[in-house]
């Protein structure tokens, strides 16, 4: 079971019949492990239980910290899963320290010193602005980036947006209304993207405190169960290809604001939001249930009709994969290497965007039970390199 359904099971009593102080723990912990999922995470069972004894008073935040602190060091071996871990228990302790808080200052020192609370103890260059412009493959553009803010225009660009906000009047603006401008403030301090990593963890806990500070509610589980469509969502409200005929499209992130503040129950599924879907992932209904599993084929790929390729790095991540279902931590093992970056970049997007390799939980690409394993065409290739 994974942590996140773990934590949901065992803590989510607090959230229907748990003291007030208690629901509240619970709350953020749901929003800061949930935070994870934007980038692949998923907290240990032992952060888990650290966090039930935090909700029912056994320990404080800081000793929750120190217990997580003890546990990693004194692991005498490392292997690229505790890496991971150690960044999700670490990271959702320090969101729910912060959400615990009600202050909020609203300037481009208040988003560095959050992205610095948050990443403290994780990343070197927490509460640093970036100094390089960054591209990053996304899912529901399939394999396309967004245009993130050049390097030497972030801090400006921070404090326009912000000031913007700070001069915006919401009296006398219906619900409807607050939505849609909530939804384009948010996307537009996103789209900026001013550290090298945890952008959307910062975004989302950043506007969290500010969504407070007006008095709204944000203690659902929206952003605990739905924070990879989260971003997702900010991704399409801030691309557009006039040439594929696609444009900025609000709408999905106003969907997950109308979850998160209004308390509707719209449909958040990631599959929606992919450009220019296969007609079968577009119209998923029109498909039998034993077929379902085509909706994996969810980034650019052009079959043909040879099952060939002269990428030598497809051709021998195909041979690892074989018949099997593959983790990532999985196939860097298989093809020898430990470098993740260089593996995905190199390896496993080729091989996806070619039509090799698929997901085995398309829909929901940082499932933390995801596989990957091979298409038809992969099969025709793998079978035609053993023989």
């Amino acid at each position: 079971m994974a942590a996140e359904d773990n934590y949901y099971d065992i803590l989510g009593g607090y959230l229907r019949q748990g003291e007030p102080q208690q629901a509240e723990k619970a709350a953020n912990w749901g929003i800061a492990i949930g935070l994870q999922a934007v980038d692949g995470l998923t907290p240990s069972d032992y952060l888990v239980d650290a966090a039930r004894r935090n909700i029912e008073g056994e320990i404080t935040i800081d000793e929750v910290k120190q217990l997580l602190k003890s546990y990693y060091d004194s692991k005498t071996t490392r292997t690229p899963d505790d890496d991971e871990k150690e960044e999700a228990d670490k990271v959702s302790s320090n969101i729910q320290e912060l959400l615990s808080h009600r202050t909020l200052t609203f300037n481009v020192v208040g988003v560095t010193s959050t992205h610095e609370a948050i990443f403290n103890g994780v990343f070197k260059h927490a509460g640093k602005i970036r100094d390089y412009n960054i591209s990053k493959k996304e899912f529901v553009l399939r394999g396309e980036s967004v245009s993130y803010m050049e390097y030497d225009w972030l801090r400006r660009a921070l404090e326009y947006d912000l000031q913007q906000e700070r001069d915006f009047d919401y009296k006398g603006l219906s619900k409807d209304e607050i939505i849609q401008h909530l939804s384009r403030f948010t996307a537009g301090l996103w789209e900026i993207h001013p550290f090298c990593e945890g952008n959307t963890r910062t975004t989302a806990v950043f506007l969290i405190q500010y969504l407070r500070s007006m008095g709204f509610d944000v203690n659902n589980d929206t952003f605990a169960r739905h924070s990879w469509y989260f971003r997702n969502a900010l991704v399409r409200a801030n691309y557009s290809n006039p040439l594929k005929g696609v444009s900025r499209d609000y709408s999905f992130l106003e969907k997950f604001f109308r979850n998160l503040l209004l308390g509707e129950n719209n449909e958040l599924k990631n599959r929606y939001m992919v450009i220019c879907p296969p007609e079968e992932l577009a119209s998923p209904d029109k498909l039998p249930d034993n077929q379902t599993d085509k909706l994996s084929d969810i980034l650019p790929r052009n079959l043909g009709d040879k099952f060939e390729t002269s990428n030598v790095n497809i051709i021998k991540l195909v041979k690892a994969i074989g018949e099997n279902e593959l983790s990532v931590k999985e196939m860097l093992m298989a093809v020898g290497l430990k470098d993740r970056e260089n593996f995905m970049n190199n390896m496993l997007y080729p091989a996806i965007n070619d039509g090799f390799v698929r997901m085995l939980h398309p829909e929901s690409p940082r499932h933390p039970r995801q596989k990957y394993l091979l298409t038809v065409k992969g099969m025709g290739l793998y079978n035609k390199e053993e023989e």
